[in-house]
């Protein structure tokens, strides 16, 4: 299934019903007065949070959304009915946003949670509203409003609780496979996977949490090289970072330029990526080359960074990094 998570959509509240001009009419009862009832409320565009979707591709394919408008008043005082609300179910994690000011209209990061994104136009009083002593035979009645009617934007934001990042090949999805039941696409060429894919970690005594592996960041990522920019939206919930690095003989950059250039892309994206805490996780233990191995540590150390290596494949060092993980993740 293809993968969206940006979409502009435009949505159309229900107008209102108006109101009506009608007056009794019945034998034997002269004058008998205005009885014009009300119009009906517009129905209201809700978007829905709903656990079990990950993706924006039903609004892709259908990108204009307007709800049932109120029905007029009738005679008798009888009120129209309310337009039906119309309900839009989006993934959990989706932020919308008012496409020409920006403004943040909801965060949908709970399953079943609402948004009225447009609201539906009043419905117009009926004749009935408005006699009095001096005007007894009203004729006129109110129209209904119209429904509220704007462009908006849809992003999804992945809820995860740790991050994997790195250079494409740094080996983020040979880890999420061998830690969880996730089955990313794994091959030894760059941007093999070409959108996030969600794990659970179950670790003993520790709890669980949601890892996901974010696809290949690369130098100019925050000004849409690459596949980063369209992703790394998806590290802003993120409460922790696991920046994997490759150290094995054949990585084609140094890991300490490696780390630099991501954290580097991160900042210029957002500066709030910049200051999310991090782990960083030397990979490919079993083929490393012993000094890109010491001096990745060595730059960690140095900067009272947590480090860890492992190798996925022989799960070496996998159960002191999670429980680590797990740990951070607890703590207050």
């Amino acid at each position: 299934m293809q993968f969206v998570d940006y979409v502009k959509v435009h949505v159309k509240a229900g107008d209102g019903g108006r109101g009506c001009v009608s007056f009794r009419r019945e034998k034997y009862v002269p004058k008998g007065g205005p009885d014009g009832g009300d119009g009906g409320r517009g129905g209201h565009v809700i978007f829905r949070a709903t656990e079990g979707l990950g993706t924006l591709l039903d609004l892709r394919y259908k990108r204009h959304y307007r709800a049932q408008r109120g029905q007029h008043g009738r005679g008798k005082n009888m009120h129209g009915r309310d337009g039906q609300d119309l309900i839009v179910p989006v993934p959990v994690g989706t932020v919308i946003r008012d496409a020409h000011t920006g403004q943040l209209i909801a965060d949908l990061d709970e399953d079943g949670k609402e948004a009225v994104v447009a609201r539906g136009g009043r419905g117009g009083l009926g004749n009935a509203h408005f006699a009095t002593p001096t005007r007894q035979a009203p004729r006129f009645a109110q129209p209904g409003e119209p429904g509220q009617e704007r462009e908006l934007i849809v992003e999804l934001k992945l809820l995860a609780d740790v991050g994997l990042i790195g250079l494409p090949n740094a080996g983020k999805s040979t880890l999420l496979s061998v830690v969880s039941a996730a089955r990313p696409k794994i091959a030894p060429y760059p941007f093999t996977t070409l959108r996030p894919v969600l794990g659970m970690v179950k670790v003993e005594e520790l709890g669980s949490f949601v890892l996901a592996d974010i696809p290949g960041l690369i130098e100019g990522a925050h000004k849409g090289a690459g596949l980063g920019f369209q992703f790394l939206r998806h590290v802003e919930r993120c409460k922790l970072l696991l920046h994997l690095v490759d150290v094995s003989e054949a990585a084609p950059q140094e890991p300490v330029e490696a780390l630099q250039k991501i954290n580097r892309e991160l900042s210029l994206y957002s500066p709030l990526l910049s200051e999310k805490p991090q782990v960083v996780v030397a990979t490919k233990l079993d083929v490393a080359s012993p000094e890109r191995l010491r001096q990745i540590q060595r730059h960690c150390q140095q900067g009272g960074i947590d480090f860890f290596a492992i190798s996925a494949v022989r799960k070496e060092g996998l159960r002191e990094l999670l429980q680590h993980v797990a740990r951070r993740l607890k703590a207050p």
